[in-house]
């Protein structure tokens, strides 16, 4: 590195890190400086085998990233370490994935996530895992042992931080063994532990928009709707009867939760529930606009699910939490343990209901 504001270039003066736990700490407050966005969600993590992990980091498609720091370890010594932690991370379940977070973050886990990434954590946490080496400098045996393990598809890489002085200010260069734009091996964590968030069989998710839909049709004739292109109407024909839904208004605004009374029906031939009766929902006074062709094809009509409202709110009264679950589906499964807490309270509702 030069400076070059002057009539020549200078070269900037490499100095030695004043200590690689500052280098730690810089990590710990923002693993960007790898150049890639991460979330540590540990440091000095206690591991079952005694050493301590540096830091534990994720990435917006849930993904680990083991970060374990050179210092004075031999290289033999640090790349087994961190082959060690690899070892034991890939066992780790997503319940042992929050329990860790929760220990290390001041909030909650999804809602760091959010503030991070912009959306709510993704079912599956661990489905992959790469190492990395932090050194302030490697060396040429290193640098060999790290080489020979990716070519055989071992997930570790290494980065190393040059430290620089110039008229009083400081400065971190980063250098990467290899480039990211060159192929990276993952690893695939298989074991028995679920890394997915578990489904208690009754609780889906509905978002209730786009086109000219009402949330007051909806509420004040109970139904949901879907459709207007594949993904949306076969969305809304997998609801099961007496399936629990719980209905977010885009954007980001739960307002009802209730009981799926029958399967989906084209809206043409639907009927919902309106005081104790059977009726044609298109007979009834509606303010949105909805498609009722019969040419149109299935998997573009709207198809229509009628519900009765546990509790069921105008838009003003929606709730919402960072760290909530959110998606473009017009129906899934709602598995989000935090979710699905924050609403039980909102609505007071209970697994009985």
């Amino acid at each position: 590195m030069w400076r070059i504001d002057g009539d020549e270039p200078k070269p900037l003066t490499a100095s030695v890190l004043p200590a690689e736990k500052e280098l730690h700490e810089f990590l710990k407050r923002d693993p960007s400086l790898l150049g890639e966005r991460l979330m540590v969600i540990g440091s000095e993590v206690i591991t079952p085998y005694g050493p301590r992990l540096d830091l534990l980091a994720i990435d917006a498609d849930g993904n680990l990233n083991l970060l374990e720091l050179k210092r004075d370890k031999t290289p033999r010594e640090v790349v087994a370490q961190v082959l060690d932690y690899g070892s034991w991370a890939s066992t780790l379940s997503r319940d042992d994935i929050i329990d860790i977070a929760t220990k290390h973050l001041d909030q909650p886990f999804e809602a760091a996530f959010e503030d991070v990434f912009g959306s709510a954590p993704p079912d599956e946490l661990n489905g992959a895992l790469s190492l990395t080496i932090v050194a302030a400098e490697l060396d040429a045996s290193s640098e060999r042992i790290v080489n020979y393990l990716r070519d055989f598809g071992v997930p570790v890489n290494a980065v190393f931080f040059s430290y620089l002085e110039d008229d009083g200010r400081r400065y971190l260069a980063r250098s990467w063994l290899t480039a990211s734009d060159d192929e990276t091996p993952k690893a695939t964590t298989g074991n028995k532990k679920s890394k997915r968030a578990a489904w208690n069989g009754k609780d889906w998710y509905i978002s209730f928009a786009g086109g000219d839909r009402m949330w007051e049709d909806a509420r004040q004739n109970g139904f949901v709707s879907g459709g207007g292109g594949k993904m949306f109407s076969q969305d809304m024909r997998t609801l099961p009867k007496d399936a629990r839904i719980w209905v977010n208004v885009p954007p980001m605004r739960y307002v009802a939760v209730g009981r799926v009374l029958a399967p989906a029906a084209r809206f043409e031939h639907a009927q919902v529930l309106v005081g104790g009766n059977w009726v044609q929902l298109s007979a009834q006074a509606l303010h949105g606009t909805y498609p009722d062709d019969p040419a149109t094809p299935d998997d573009i009509a709207e198809w229509v699910v009628p519900v009765e409202w546990i509790d069921a709110r105008p838009l003003e009264a929606g709730f919402w939490e960072r760290g909530m679950f959110a998606s473009q589906h017009s129906a899934c499964k709602l598995r989000q343990e935090f979710t699905l807490g924050r609403l039980a309270a909102h609505f007071n509702t209970d697994d009985g209901e």
